[in-house]
Order: C-alpha cells, then sequence, then structure tokens
C-alpha cells in the first residue's frame, strides 16, 4: 500500500519550499506551514536538510542537533503538539540555501516514497518507536563536536532520516536499516578504538 500524499517526502519537501519562497527561512515558518500537531515530520524535516550539503554551513550541525534532541525528547515524552523556545524558531536561513538543499534531495525521497509501504509495523510501535525515538536524541548529540568534519552530520542525518521515516509510514524496514547503521557505527567504532 503507497503511502499517503500527506505523508510522503515529496510532501514535505514542498511544504519546506514553500516556506522558504522569500530571502530567509527561519523554523517559524516552517512551523506555519505545517501546523504544529505532529513532532516526528519535524524530526524528519530538520534530519533530511542536514543529508544534504546544508550541513556543510558552520554552526548549521550544531542547531540542527539543538532541535532534534529537543523534538526528539518530546516525542518520547509522548507530546502531541511540539515546542520550541522563540529564540529557536527565530533562527534563519538563507532560504536560496534550503531551496538548493530540497531540490537535492528531490530525486532519493521520490525514491524512497515509490518503495514505501506499511512493513514489520512492531518497529514502529509500542517500546520499538520509543527506542528508535531514543536513538533520534541520542545521534544528534555527538554532531557540535564534530562539525570541525565537513559533512560528517550527513551520515548521522540519514540515520535518523530512516528511522523518522519508518515511524511516519509505519515502514519497519526503514527503523530496522536506521538500527543497523547505528549497529554497524558501533561495531566499526569499536574495532577502530582497539
Amino acid at each position: 500500500m503507497a503511502p499517503a500524499d500527506d505523508k510522503t517526502l515529496t510532501h514535505l519537501l514542498d511544504g519546506v519550499e514553500q516556506a522558504a519562497r522569500g530571502a530567509q527561512v527561519s523554523f517559524a515558518d516552517i512551523l506555519d506551514e505545517f501546523g504544529d500537531r505532529a513532532i516526528t515530520p519535524f524530526i524528519l524535516i530538520i534530519a533530511l536538510l542536514l543529508v544534504s550539503p546544508l550541513s556543510g554551513i558552520p554552526g548549521t550541525p550544531t542547531l540542527a542537533a539543538i532541535l532534534l534532541v529537543t523534538l526528539s525528547a518530546q516525542a518520547l515524552a509522548g507530546r502531541q503538539r511540539l515546542w520550541l523556545p522563540a529564540r529557536l524558531l527565530r533562527l534563519e536561513l538563507r532560504a536560496d540555501r534550503v531551496r538548493r538543499a530540497v531540490d537535492w534531495m528531490r530525486r532519493p525521497c521520490a525514491w524512497l516514497d515509490r518503495h514505501s509501504q506499511e512493513r514489520l509495523r512492531f518497529l514502529t510501535v509500542g517500546p520499538m518507536r520509543s527506542l528508535a525515538l531514543l536513538t533520534c536524541l541520542l545521534i544528534p548529540l555527538t554532531w557540535p563536536l564534530l562539525e570541525i568534519l565537513p559533512f560528517f552530520t550527513s551520515f548521522g542525518a540519514g540515520t535518523v532520516s530512516l528511522m523518522s521515516l519508518g515511524l511516519i509510514l509505519r515502514d519497519g524496514i526503514y527503523v530496522l536499516a536506521g538500527f543497523g547503521i547505528v549497529g554497524a557505527s558501533t561495531v566499526g567504532l569499536v574495532l577502530a578504538l582497539n
């Protein structure tokens, strides 16, 4: 079963592009485009933008980490409406950079949309959902320290994107892929340190 149009990555990218029609775009602008009822789509939007070349802009990975940790904690706590401090809502990026990031993401996101369906739902509900959200909270904690490595955060953002996409679409394959990347990364790090 294909996802509904309002639950696709393409739909999310369209909304971000619409919000970025001026010279600058803030998180408040994006929030206004979608409303504040769902937290997980915003986790996905931020992570997707960081998969793009936006992650190479100094300060962007740290800002994204703050947002992702805040949103993931709220989702874990069971909040239905998202909350962010006014100061974070007012932070702006150049809209042309955001539009370029959206354009860069369109082809891979269209592919993911075509290949998404409800599978392995047990990975997207209950304790497994909480574990996935906890992972989405923990991964960005390393980004401020690793920001000096160009585009390093794109890898972690890709993992957060997969997991949040799986939660939104109830497609456990993406959640499982995210856990697989985390596991492989952990094993690689342990072997590298020994």
